[in-house]
């Protein structure tokens, strides 16, 4: 598979013409059973197809099962730069509930060895979980906390379709959280890490200063970006790409010299809905002369009108020709900014 994946980066180098590379990202899977000499030749191939910034954060995901002592002391001696770990909870229940494969002394010993050799951290938590009391959620927060981790994300559950724990939802055998309990537990985590010195500077992220995600933040100012693998997606700015997710085709294509890819040329509307969506979950909102300068009046107009209500009722503010959420409305934000799309 590394081979390919070297392979597939060579065959895309011209994608992004002349933009440099800021962040390098090892996510979905599990890049952690790379060892470091693998995690080196994707890194080596990257730099010698793209022009790369001197200090480029370099992430790799990591599940706490997958970061012994000794895995942790071999990625420090490699290029990555930032580790971000899916703890989600503290609680063997919960654990157990979402089918996760670590404990949680094994979360508790990574975030121990990570700290002792990396800086930049982020850790993952996960609120509306069936039967998580506000008094364990609070244990949760404190716990990440109690490791002086830099950046913590944190979701609310989402039920896949097809898994057991969709079904035991379905019979009735495990209690789905009301929206109301859900929001609770958003609204301690924001109190909590705030409280803590953290920025909350995207409806997910909480970051100390100069620790917020750079991958993450180029999502949301809309950056092209590389996706290189099997069901890996890519953005250039007007098109959205994603490879085929069967890795025996993907190998065989590529083997081929050809990029096992489809693609989807978005419309002004989808652009300008994508750039709602991500802008108004961040501390850095939307900007109204944006708007009309990269889709036009009609669009400018139109944002204009759809936001009133919304900012009547406290729910977004405009402040210098920006539309920001305020605190009453960040838990709400998905259905406020689908109330400003534009439908095609």
């Amino acid at each position: 598979m590394i081979v390919s994946l070297v392979r597939e980066i060579e065959l895309r180098k011209d994608e992004l013409e002349d933009k440099v590379i800021e962040t390098i990202y090892f996510g979905g899977g599990t890049p952690s059973v790379l060892n470091t000499e693998e995690i080196q030749v994707l890194i080596a191939a990257v730099y010698a197809n793209f022009e790369v910034i001197e200090n480029p954060e370099i992430t790799l995901e990591a599940n706490p099962d997958d970061l012994s002592e000794e895995k942790i002391i071999e990625l420090s001696k490699s290029l990555i730069n930032r580790l971000s770990i899916g703890v989600q909870s503290f609680f063997e229940k919960d654990l157990k509930l979402m089918n996760r494969a670590h404990n949680s002394e094994e979360a508790k010993k990574s975030l121990s060895f990570a700290a002792r050799y990396f800086e930049n951290i982020s850790l993952d938590l996960i609120y509306g979980i069936p039967y998580c009391t506000n008094e364990e959620w609070l244990v949760n927060i404190q716990t990440a906390l109690s490791f002086g981790i830099p950046h913590i994300s944190s979701y609310a559950l989402v039920v896949e379709p097809k898994t057991a724990l969709e079904a035991l939802i379905a019979k009735g055998k495990i209690k789905s959280v009301s929206d109301y309990k859900v929001q609770e537990q958003f609204q301690m985590l924001t109190k909590e890490l705030v409280k803590a010195g953290y920025i909350h500077y995207e409806l997910s992220s909480f970051g100390k200063e100069g620790f917020f995600s750079k991958n993450n933040t180029a999502y949301w100012f809309g950056k092209p970006y590389l996706g290189i693998g099997p069901s890996a997606h890519s953005f250039d700015g007007k098109q959205r790409s994603w490879n085929v997710k069967n890795n025996t085709k993907y190998i065989k294509s590529i083997q081929e010299n050809i990029v096992p890819i489809e693609r989807e040329t978005l419309s002004t509307a989808d652009r300008y809905n994508e750039y709602i969506m991500t802008g108004l979950r961040t501390m850095w909102g939307v900007s109204l002369n944006e708007i009309e300068n990269n889709f036009g009046v009609k669009y400018s107009e139109y944002i204009r009108n759809q936001s009133k209500k919304h900012i009547e009722e406290g729910l977004l503010s405009n402040k210098n020709g920006v539309l920001k959420t305020r605190e009453k409305g960040r838990f709400l934000v998905d259905g406020i900014a689908s109330d400003l799309f534009m439908l095609n």
